[in-house]
Order: structure tokens, then sequence, then C-alpha cells
């Protein structure tokens, strides 16, 4: 029996490839892409954090600056609570009373200790 033989010029190449055309761009350029995506976002985080430590520092200022202003307010409502205080005292008790016996100042001269100490 005789056997067969390639043709002559042999046998076309066997297309063991699929030929399925390219779809997207190369991976480096999606890479390129989101890298330029993150740095934009970065960006504009540190622009907010910055401008929130600035934020931050001005409220800070700004209650210095105001403090004086605060505290001659506290004073003028203390005054004023003392003044309707003696004034309410006088009305009541026909006259104005100090809680001390004389206006000269006396060192204390007890100590007040509690009552059961321990060693």
């Amino acid at each position: 029996m005789p056997q067969d033989m390639p043709p002559a010029g042999g046998y076309e190449p066997v297309q063991y490839k699929r030929n399925l055309p390219v779809r997207g761009f190369r991976p480096g350029w999606y890479v390129v892409g989101v890298a330029g995506i993150m740095t934009y976002g970065f960006y504009w985080y540190a622009k907010g954090i910055r401008e929130q430590h600035e934020i931050a520092r001005e409220k800070v200022w700004s209650r210095i600056y105001i403090m004086p202003l605060l505290q001659a307010e506290e004073d003028r409502d203390q005054v004023r609570r003392y003044l309707a205080d003696r004034a309410r005292e006088k009305e009541l008790l026909g006259k104005e009373t100090s809680p001390y016996n004389s206006d000269r100042f006396v060192r204390p001269w007890f100590a007040a200790t509690p009552k059961d100490h321990t060693k």
C-alpha cells in the first residue's frame, strides 16, 4: 500500500492563533490615566486640608482678638449684678450690711480641720 505524501510545496500553515482586533488602549496608558486622576485628587485633598488649617488659625486668632471685649462685657455684668444685689439688700433690710465685723482685715487664727483623720 503506497503511503500518502504531502503535496508538492507542502501544506498550508495551520492557523492556531485567533485574529481578534485589539480593543482599548495599551495597559501603560491606563496606568498613566489612573496616576493622573490620583494626582489630581491628592492635589485637591491637600488644598482642602490647607484651607481647613487656615480657617482654624483664623478662628483661633479671632477668639484671641475678641477676648478683651468679652472680658469687659463679663465685668460690666458682674458690676451690674453686684449693684443690683446691694440695692435689693438695702430695699429689704433698710440699710447696707457687711458680712464682716469691721472693715479691717484680720488674719484667721484658727484652721478648720477634719473631725476624723487617719495617721
